[in-house]
């Protein structure tokens, strides 16, 4: 009887296939048209046909091509099979490499490198084969292989993307320590930084390349061209006409490289990653390659048919009636035991082909097995590795298959179709699946490329400018004139690339707890962790001077740092979600639950050693004191290094205002808010978490019960998306816990060696140092661009809505499109920084580490001894942090609830330790004194700092004595802030803000409690003005000289100006709030400030061109009103009228004469038409309506006083 089952829908439908019974049905010739087979259960009436059926099948076998089986199924008969059907019915493709010579340079006739006396600079090989990196300024190298005929190809992978000249070039082209591929005839090359091709001369060509781009270069000797492309896709003809060459002297592989850069050279020892149709590979694919590739498609199709069986065990009652059955899941092993027999057989007989084999066939193989999407199919793979590891051959091909998977995750692109399992995602799921068997972990430790591909796990490719444009094709903005339905494109493919980069970070997660959990089989014996603790020490070692201008070479990929911060800022604020990891780590609470270091609360503590330890990795590392150098020789702390330091959480705070993770109103990071993010994001992605079975939806449908939460400010313990392993289902993600994994005992003495959460906060500070914070300054670039550029769009519609027409009108739409296209690129990337950075676990981590830090920096600082051997990062990743955290987009928490529920203490930090001495850097106190400046200008944060009772106290005073020669700016900024609006004309244009007058008051305590400081201050203040002012007259005269406005002198004189605007505003508070440091005493400072006075009027009023003084000052895009002398004069006229008001009071009647001195100034006809000019000068327009009419009393008072006297 026959049953034909067309599919596996099919098969489910009507019974499907008894057990070990699939046999081949053809339509016509079963050899042509095996591919159109259909699995049949068979029988005939004797039931001896089954297992030849299933083995034809297996082995793409023609049907009823083997006879009757009489003896059992082994290992013997498998490999006869192979042997006389399988080998003999199929020839491997030969192809033709006439063309090609190579020299062989002792590796074998074979095999392809590099020409050793060919290198000029100095190239190491970092890995092999061929991992290149140059050391010299520039180093250039051919390999030993040239082609003269025939169409050829080699790829490179790049490790890095700055500078270098990849293609090819003939013998005779010279390298020298400035001139490599590309600078002389016969020498072609690509360059994707500087975006060029070269032949003696660079010409625009191609794009620009990132770290993990595959680039393949090609040439076509038969039609004389050569062509690069990258990832596969071409850049264009780059070179046609080359000239032809006779054999023997053709055309060599060759690449120049610039100091630090490296790449890795590809010329067929492994299969492409972009093959190009019709080009072949400089070096020849092993004979093996073929015949490997069908041995595993065998094993792959005996996969198959048990995959089928396992689905159709129910038809038990066929299996009864046949007279012989053999269950494939007895046959599986013999069969899948003989396959690999002959493969690794033959592997053994040709060595050499192993690497090919393992980067090729059968990576490919086992990442079909187990599928590059989710839900995985963990069951075969494991069969197959069972299998596999029988042979002692399947060590060295495992060896391959990790480097195949690591080099895989740095070269995966994210491809919008394939979201959300794209990227390294395949490459990492598989990784981890495979590194969870004890002796698959013990192979990749013992490599001594461990840290080399642990770092590949760790790379995520960045996009440049095209992939943007394919992974957010459509593009939004508010006010955009785009089609209506780009808005919701955009946040759907924005949604999609969240949750693939979601699904990234969870497997590098999975990896390195992994890593954390496995224990090295050494002796003595090794806590978890401490190989994960070693790794994370050497990669910061590698790394140390990264953040230089000049980085060293050798440094890794900024995406590795990316991701290892992630994964430790998810284990610090998330927790392990592995338990308490054999007792060692203290992340579960009494009742079990994984709750985040950073998030415990109660009592904190660290231990000293951390910072009194000079290891290998902060060797070169600043300090808060100096260099470690430099502190231990005159401040050594040797009694302190094993002391730890404890505190409770929130101890720095005011005791009313204080909010911890203990408190009832918990810190912003464990807090939910019912807060409109869309509305303030301006394009607004929705968050979703790691796990499509599990999202957040947008913040506005959350429901009434989180609302409720909100508040009562409790503790959020469901946050949406927060991203869990514990919500993964075996079956669907194939997560098991690492096989065999020991526990050590607790009374080991290897205590230094554990894994301890505050070292892993001390790594992720640093790791936020030099790897986060360049990408956020460069996300903060692209947010500030794009605003300009819209503004320019919007004007350039406006102009070409209004008047535009002819030729005019043409311009104007090219240069609206270059704008458009400005502001469109500058969209995709703030939408992949946001998509990449700002996920919300990430922020809510991020908040936890500043509260955690800014506490542990306040409890130090009661520790001179310790305080000063504070890395310098600590501060420096902290305000980059706070700031990130603030300006987010979307904002993680409501500005008036940012700092007042939880970081006040940062507000407390900054306000005492702007001036702090004991801090050695000065950048590093600018940093803390900008942070106040930007802070203040906002009045939520400003009333952080006017409840802040430490602020109150230390600022004043410090604000006054940090006016000084590298200061003056943010101090000028923030006084200004504090007394903003209560100057003459000063609410106009925006300036409306109410003042603070609670540190107006302070500051003019201060100022009369400590003459001294205040007199010290006021002379700087005098003498920086009248320096700034000098400085913008000379910037006139030199423009009005040459009778042009450049753009960097008009930056220059608009800084200088509004330098100079704010100075005499805080000298008008000066005059305002301490008029007797000018009346009362020697007349110094009155006649200081006269003199001052008059040189600003002088400077002011004697432009002889008022229009070009105008222009002068005028930005792009700014109008008349906005800018203009009356910015200037306003705060003089406010300090003539406190003056004159002060003197009239009766405690300073007999002082200092304002008129008087006024009047014995030496240029009194200067003073007078200045003084006339203040007094003619239109304030309508300069000032406002409600100021002009106040200045008729204004006026009487200086014509009464001054201009009659």
């Amino acid at each position: 009887m026959l049953l034909l089952l067309g599919m596996a829908e099919d098969s489910l439908r009507i019974g499907g296939l008894s057990s070990g019974l699939a046999v081949i049905l053809n339509s016509e010739d079963g050899k042509e048209n095996l591919s159109k087979s259909h699995l049949v259960s068979y029988s005939d009436d004797f039931g001896q046909q089954s297992v030849e059926r299933t083995l034809e099948y297996v082995f793409g076998l023609p049907n009823k091509s083997l006879a009757p089986l009489n003896g059992p199924i082994d290992s013997s008969l498998v490999r006869s099979i192979i042997k006389n059907h399988l080998y003999s019915s199929s020839d491997a493709l030969v192809s033709e490499r006439d063309g090609v010579c190579i020299v062989d340079n002792g590796s074998g006739p074979d095999v392809i490198g590099l020409e050793k006396f060919s290198i000029c600079g100095e190239i190491r090989i970092i890995k092999p084969p061929l991992l290149l990196e140059s050391l010299a300024v520039f180093s250039s190298a051919r390999a030993n292989a040239c082609v003269w005929k025939g169409k050829w190809m080699y790829e490179i992978i790049l490790e890095t993307s700055g500078i270098q000249q990849l293609g090819w070039a003939t013998i005779s082209c010279p390298f020298t320590d400035h001139k490599g591929v590309g600078d002389a005839d016969d020498s072609y090359a690509f360059d994707g930084r500087r975006v060029s091709k070269w032949n003696k001369e660079p010409e625009p060509y191609g794009q620009s390349w990132v770290a993990g781009d595959v680039i393949g270069c090609c040439i076509d000797l038969d039609l004389d061209e050569i062509s690069f492309y990258r990832n596969g896709v071409s850049l264009g003809l780059a070179f046609s006409g080359i000239r032809k060459m006779g054999p023997g002297f053709g055309y060599y592989p060759a690449v120049s490289l610039s100091q630090g850069e490296r790449c890795e050279l590809n010329f067929g020892a492994r299969p492409f990653k972009h093959p190009i149709d019709g080009y072949l590979p400089l070096q020849a694919p092993p004979t093996f390659s073929f015949r490997a590739k069908q041995l595993l498609d065998c094993l792959s199709r005996l996969l198959d048919v048990q995959s089928m069986e396992r689905a159709e065990r129910f038809s038990v009652d066929k299996l009864r009636r046949l007279k012989r059955f053999a269950s494939l899941e007895d046959l599986f092993y013999p069969i899948s035991h003989g396959i690999c027999e002959e493969f690794f057989s033959a592997l053994e007989a040709d060595s050499r082909s192993a690497e090919f084999i393992g980067w090729g066939p059968l990576l490919l193989f086992l990442m079909g097995v187990f599928g590059v999407q989710a839900p995985h199919d963990w069951l075969s793979l494991d069969r197959v590795v069972d299998v596999f590891l029988e042979f002692q051959g399947s060590y060295v091909m495992f060896e391959h298959i990790i480097n195949a998977l690591s080099c895989g995750c740095k070269t995966a692109s994210l491809v919008l179709t394939e979201c959300p399992y794209s990227g390294s995602y395949s490459y990492l799921a598989l990784a981890c699946h495979l590194l969870r068997r004890e002796q698959l972990m013990v192979l990749w430790w013992k490599s001594s490329d461990f840290d080399f591909l642990f770092e590949g796990f760790l790379s995520r490719k960045s996009p440049n400018k095209q992939d943007l444009q394919c992974m957010i094709p459509s593009v939004w903005w508010p006010g955009s004139c785009e089609d209506v339905s780009a808005e919701s494109s955009m946040l759907l493919t924005t949604t999609a690339l969240s949750d693939a980069v979601s699904k990234i970070e969870e497997k590098h997660r999975d990896l390195c707890l992994i890593v954390i959990q496995f224990i090295p089989p050494i002796s003595p014996p090794q806590f978890p962790g401490s190989l994960f603790r070693t790794s994370v020490q050497n990669l910061l070692l590698k790394n140390r001077g990264v953040d230089r201008n000049m980085p060293p070479p050798g440094i890794s990929s900024n995406s590795v740092l990316v991701s290892l911060y992630s994964v430790i800022l998810h284990f610090l604020s998330e927790g392990f979600g592995m338990g308490n990891i054999c007792g060692w780590l203290k992340n579960c609470d009494s009742s079990g639950h994984d709750i985040g270091f950073l998030h415990r609360g109660g009592q904190q503590s660290l231990p000293i050693g951390l910072f009194l330890k000079n290891d290998p990795h902060r060797a070169d590392i600043s300090r808060l004191g100096g260099s470690f150098s430099h502190l231990s020789e005159t401040h050594p702390v040797y009694d302190q290094e094993e002391e730890v330091i404890r505190w409770e959480e929130g101890c720095m705070d005011d005791e009313e205002t204080r909010v911890t993770h203990l408190t009832k109103q918990k810190p912003c990071c464990c807090s939910c808010y019912d807060f409109e993010f869309t509305k303030c994001s301006k394009y607004p992605i929705r968050n979703t978490t790691k796990n499509s079975r599990h999202h957040c939806s947008t913040i506005p449908e959350r429901s009434a019960q989180v609302a409720a939460e909100c508040s009562t400010g409790s503790l959020n313990d469901e946050i949406a998306d927060k991203p869990s392993s514990s919500d993964q289902s075996e079956s669907e993600f194939g997560y098991r816990p690492i096989q065999h994994m020991r526990t050590v005992p607790r009374d080991s003495e290897l205590s230094s060696t554990t894994l301890r959460e505050e070292e892993l906060l001390d790594a992720l500070l640093l790791l936020y140092h030099i790897g986060l914070a360049p990408n956020f300054k460069q996300a903060s670039y692209y947010m500030s661009h794009q605003s300009q550029s819209i503004s320019l769009l919007e004007e350039t519609d406006k102009q070409i809505r209004d008047r535009a027409c002819g030729e005019q009108l043409k311009r104007l739409k090219e240069t609206r499109n270059s704008y458009r296209e400005e502001v469109m690129d500058c969209v995709r990337h703030c939408a992949w920084y946001r998509v990449s950075l700002f996920s919300r676990w990430k922020q809510r981590g991020m908040y936890a580490t500043c509260m955690w830090i800014v506490q542990l920096l306040l409890v130090l600082s009661k520790s001179d001894s310790v305080f000063i051997y504070i890395p310098e990062f600590y501060i420096e990743a902290l305000v980059d942090c706070f700031h990130v955290l603030r300006k987010s987009d979307p904002p993680f928490v409501p500005p008036a609830i940012f700092i007042k529920q939880g970081l006040t203490s940062f507000v407390t930090f900054v306000a005492t330790h702007f001036n702090d001495p004991r801090i050695s850097s000065a950048d590093l106190r600018d940093l803390l004194l900008q942070s106040i400046s930007v802070l203040v200008q906002y009045r939520e944060y400003l009333a952080a700092f006017e409840n802040n009772e430490a602020a109150k106290q230390r600022m004043p005073k410090a604000l006054l004595s940090a006016f000084d020669n590298r200061s003056w700016i943010p101090v000028t900024n923030i006084l200004l802030r504090l007394c903003k609006g209560c100057g003459f004309g000063s609410s106009k244009h925006g300036e409306s803000s109410s003042p603070s007058v609670i540190f107006q008051r302070l500051l003019r305590e201060a100022c009369i409690d400590d003459e001294e400081l205040f007199s010290a201050f006021l002379n700087r203040l005098f003498n920086t003005l009248s320096w700034t002012m000098t400085e913008f007259s000379v910037s006139i005269r030199e423009m009005q000289e040459k009778y042009q406005v450049l753009e960097f002198q008009q930056r220059k004189c608009c800084v200088i100006f509004d330098l100079s605007c704010n100075l005499a505003r805080v000298l008008e508070f000066c005059s305002h709030e301490i008029p007797q440091a000018f009346l009362s005493g020697p007349d110094t400072n009155l006649r200081r400030l006269t003199e001052l006075v008059v040189f600003i009027l002088n400077h002011i009023t004697s432009s002889a061109d008022a229009e070009f003084f105008d222009l002068s000052l005028r930005r792009h895009g700014q109008s008349v009103e906005k800018v203009n002398r009356g910015m200037i004069l306003a705060p003089l006229v406010g300090i003539i009228v406190n003056l004159l008001d002060a003197s009239l009071e009766s405690e300073f009647k007999e002082q200092n004469d304002v008129v008087c001195v006024f009047a014995s100034m030496d240029c009194p006809e200067t003073m007078h038409y200045g003084l006339q000019y203040m007094l003619e000068y239109n304030w309508v327009s300069a000032v406002s309506p409600i100021i002009s009419k106040n200045f008729h009393h204004v006026s009487l008072c200086v014509e009464e006083n001054f201009l009659f006297f």
